[in-house]
């Protein structure tokens, strides 16, 4: 039979985003299973199907026989204009169905420019957007991920959100799920009164925010019984034998990762002050290469990929990893699969190594030295010195490299225009080196890329009370920066600073910013992370028409005394430590690495990982 969504989808480009169907997804009938789950991702297809969360995530509960898990994703605006011109809801990609009658909808929030595709997401299943609005009868909506650590700007939206690892809690949440269906659905307060009791559940509702009379946050304090004064995130402690899927769907057109990702560890012992990741994932917990190899070699034998990159916020820290590779290469050389490894850093860059891993397929390197001047790298927590990149890329050019990218952030607490114009010096050291290698020791030309990003301070990091550079002051350093590299070899790319400023809003928002987003999109945004849909005077103005300020959640620096939106949550670093952290970057004071020496952060609570090594 021929549906809808089939006579569409010769009018939309890429249609094979919207088909299913793909080599390992999951075909069940929806008549046998008690939980009908969306996974949801607020975005296209392309960047979706290469989130290892969702390949994580979709087949453990694919794994349930009581649970379909079927994937939805943000159709294009092309998509959207034809399912409104033929009345079309949004539906998942399995079997094509409406999720609007779904039982629960999973959202991963990734990142806070996505916060505008979640609404138009459940505007067009024609699901009330407010968790108020919604009764029974429509799905329970969830969330997890980074943002969710500070949900507050979509708290209003959202039924609860899973914080910190998902592998056990999405099966405890959807258990109970069973049980209050089985029971009759009579009301949906029962069933966030159970979860809230599992830990890393975090029902908004069950919180009452109050505000000073300048706007900040007074007070967060629990309205029911069930809600824990402090919400604490969850972690899997035995990381070795946490839940990898065998197998995983090979999408039919081609993704931002087209690889097999294979995750060596989670967490971070490297404590950069600016790096919200390092925190909220910490402690840092590893695979044995013994069962990664396992892992690998499935991964690659269901899915035909020729190659495989090693997952992890810093590879060259896994204490596995020269076995591991070792291991990979006897699979990967004899069928020319290709081996990456991403998230290397400077001060333990192996030229060996990579040799040995780039054997097949020479590509481009990526370093981050973050900032320009020791001072500066110093005062974010980097420890690495200039000694160790002019090292690092000697090596790099006498081993034939030739693509080098340098990424580096500006507006970072403290940065002068000295700072700014130090990435550029820096940049001509690492020209310098590569001309100072006799021509018949080294590549016959070279091509050094510089990146910015603009510093957007985020919740849980010792930079959280910082205030972020206003708009004008990113475009004088952006330009300061770009007159201060003279080489033509040198190209500089820099970040839009629109999009900075609008993450950094809601990145430490509070819950009066649902309003803003739920207009935003009515008002036409959508797609904001995508420059040419981003819309950054209709974010203004919808702003100033409900009379809010953006600029109180960026450009003000906060006080240690001030309560933050996201105080009740409890991520394992404390607030002191933080504080700590803070003060000594104000003196470019560094913090030794988890294995040099144990700082007290205070995730030793979580009784696991490095913190027991």
């Amino acid at each position: 039979m021929i549906t809808t969504r089939d006579k569409i989808l010769s009018a939309v480009m890429k249609p094979t985003r919207y088909t299913g169907g793909e080599l390992n997804s999951v075909i069940k009938n929806p008549a046998d299973v008690d939980v009908r789950f969306g996974f949801c991702f607020a975005d296209t297809y392309e960047i979706a199907m290469s989130h290892l969360g969702l390949k994580i995530l979709y087949h453990t509960l694919n794994d349930r026989e009581d649970t379909y898990c079927e994937r939805v994703f943000a159709p294009w605006t092309d998509m959207e204009e034809e399912m409104k011109k033929h009345g079309m809801k949004l539906f998942a990609l399995e079997t094509g169905d409406e999720i609007t009658h779904f039982d629960m909808l999973g959202f991963t929030l990734q990142y806070e420019l996505s916060y505008s595709n979640i609404v138009n997401m459940l505007m067009l299943a024609d699901i009330p957007v407010r968790a108020k609005d919604r009764d029974e009868s429509y799905p329970i909506v969830c969330g997890g991920g980074p943002c969710a650590y500070n949900a507050e700007p979509v708290a209003d939206i959202f039924d609860f959100f899973m914080l910190g690892e998902g592998e056990d809690s999405i099966h405890e949440v959807v258990e109970e799920y069973v049980k209050w269906k089985k029971s009759g659905k009579k009301n949906k307060r029962d069933y966030l009164e159970a979860i809230a009791e599992i830990e890393g559940i975090y029902v908004p509702s069950f919180y009452d925010v109050e505000y000073n009379d300048d706007n900040t946050v007074k007070s967060v304090t629990p309205n029911n019984s069930h809600a824990k004064p402090k919400v604490r995130k969850r972690i899997m402690k035995d990381f070795n034998a946490t839940y990898a899927p065998e197998t995983i769907i090979v999408p039919f057109g081609e993704v931002v990762h087209d690889r097999v990702m294979l995750e060596v560890m989670r967490g971070c012992l490297r404590g950069c002050r600016f790096c919200q990741a390092g925190y909220i994932y910490r402690p840092l917990r590893e695979r044995k290469p013994e069962r990664l190899l396992g892992i690998a070699e499935n991964l690659l034998a269901c899915s035909g990929y020729d190659e495989i990159s090693l997952s992890s916020l810093s590879t060259s820290d896994f204490s596995g990893l020269r076995d591991l590779t070792d291991g990979l290469l006897k699979i990967t050389e004899e069928k020319k699969i290709g081996l990456s490894l991403p998230s290397l850093r400077i001060d333990n860059f192996s030229l060996e190594l990579m040799e040995k891993v780039q054997k097949v397929r020479k590509t481009g390197i990526t370093f981050a030295p973050e900032a320009g001047t020791q001072r500066l790298r110093d005062v974010i927590n980097k420890n690495i010195n200039e000694e160790d990149i002019i090292n690092s890329t000697n090596m790099l050019f006498r081993g034939g490299w030739t693509n080098v990218k340098l990424y580096f952030m500006i507006g970072l607490p403290t940065e002068t225009m000295d700072d700014v114009c130090g990435i550029a010096d820096l940049a001509q050291k690492v020209l310098e080196v590569y001309f100072a290698i006799p021509k018949e020791e080294r590549a016959k030309q070279i091509n050094i890329t510089v990146s910015t990003s603009s510093f957007v301070p985020k919740p849980f990091t010792a930079f959280q009370w910082a205030k972020q550079d206003t708009r004008d002051m990113l475009i004088e350093k952006q330009n300061t920066l770009k007159s201060a590299i003279k080489s033509k070899r040198i190209r500089y790319n820099w970040h839009d600073n629109k999009t900075s400023y609008l993450e950094g809003v809601f990145a430490r928002g509070d819950r009066r910013l649902s309003e803003v987003i739920i207009k935003a999109v009515e008002n036409g945004c959508k797609f904001d992370g995508w420059g040419e849909h981003f819309k950054f005077d209709v974010w203004m103005q919808t702003f100033d028409e409900l009379g809010i300020d953006p600029n109180f959640y960026t450009a003000r620096e906060r006080s240690y005394e001030e309560v933050l939106p996201w105080d009740h949550i409890d991520i394992g670093v404390t607030k002191n430590f933080l504080m700590r952290e803070n003060e000594k970057a104000k003196q470019s004071v560094t913090t030794p690495n988890c294995r040099q020496k144990c700082a007290g952060c205070g995730v030793k609570s979580f009784g696991t990982g490095v913190c027991y090594e």
